[in-house]
């Protein structure tokens, strides 16, 4: 396996979109050995018949078994192979170039695969307590970009705030709440883009859980924020943030104190979204 990532790595360090569009096919192409299975007895008996036969995607319970799983998972432990790093410098220096939406396809896969990763590694979520990466997320819902790049990005954002406090009170001192309200307020802001920020507010004032265990950081220990401030940032701290309690993810806070800060900036939508979250259960109403 670190033969097939130091071969993505190398064409994700490139500087020729080409090179780069073949690194991101081939950490993709890992994640799906890693998340498909081969095809059921039942099938591979229709294909030799003439038929196709399917892949299978594997459930959470079957991964945990899966010895490429465990060996991947093992490998994002250390900073040499971590996928979500390598991802992170590439949107990075994709954001960077710029152009005229020639990199809008290559930043869109890099934010999947972002999601695919966090999610088969929820550890390397401790890379967005870095105020340079949440403020890359941050600035790619910006409104000067593509929809369908604000779309994805809102969903990576979730999913790196996901179980994570640490993580949500960086958003929120780097103003990410401001940036959040600022687009869902404004009238130029398309109807899919303002579906997912309403999808990220339900998501926001929902009740914080710590993670059941955090482990070791996929970086060295350099990569615990020290006090990250955005160019717009207020000068909230958790410790002034009312009602919150101390866990291993962070400082978790109420949905009254989380109320509170976002009424800030929504006053009179707050109220609103609570009662869609008490009456529809989003999510499945697991986290309402």
């Amino acid at each position: 396996m670190e033969s097939l990532l130091s071969l993505a790595f190398d064409n994700l360090s490139a500087f020729e979109p080409a090179k780069i569009k073949k690194g991101l096919k081939q950490v993709e192409g890992l994640l799906a050995q890693i998340c498909l299975s081969g095809p059921a007895k039942r099938e591979q008996d229709a294909a030799a018949a003439g038929g196709q036969a399917q892949l299978q995607r594997k459930g959470l319970g079957d991964l945990a078994g899966d010895p490429a799983f465990r060996e991947f998972f093992k490998l994002q432990e250390g900073f040499e192979w971590n996928v979500a790093q390598r991802l992170l410098t590439t949107l990075d220096f994709l954001v960077a170039r710029g152009g005229e939406g020639q990199y809008d396809l290559l930043i869109l896969n890099a934010l999947d695969l972002i999601q695919g990763v966090l999610l088969l590694h929820p550890p390397s979520k401790v890379l967005f307590s870095r105020a340079a990466h949440m403020n890359l997320l941050l600035d790619l819902i910006e409104p000067v970009n593509t929809p369908a790049i604000q779309c994805a990005t809102i969903i990576t954002l979730v999913v790196a705030l996901l179980d994570s406090p640490a993580n949500v009170r960086v958003f929120e001192r780097l103003d990410g709440l401001l940036t959040v309200a600022s687009l869902f307020k404004s009238r130029e802001t398309g109807r899919e883009v303002k579906f997912r920020l309403t999808e990220f507010l339900y998501f926001y004032l929902t009740p914080e859980a710590s993670p059941a265990s955090m482990a070791s950081s996929p970086t060295s220990s350099s990569s615990t924020p020290t006090s990250p401030t955005r160019d717009r940032a207020g000068s909230d701290t958790a410790s002034q943030q009312g009602s919150g309690s101390k866990t291993n993810g962070g400082v978790t806070l109420s949905v009254d104190v989380k109320k509170r800060k976002l009424d800030q900036h929504l006053p009179g939508v707050v109220d609103a979204l609570l009662r869609d979250l008490d009456r529809y259960k989003p999510f499945g109403g697991v986290l309402s």
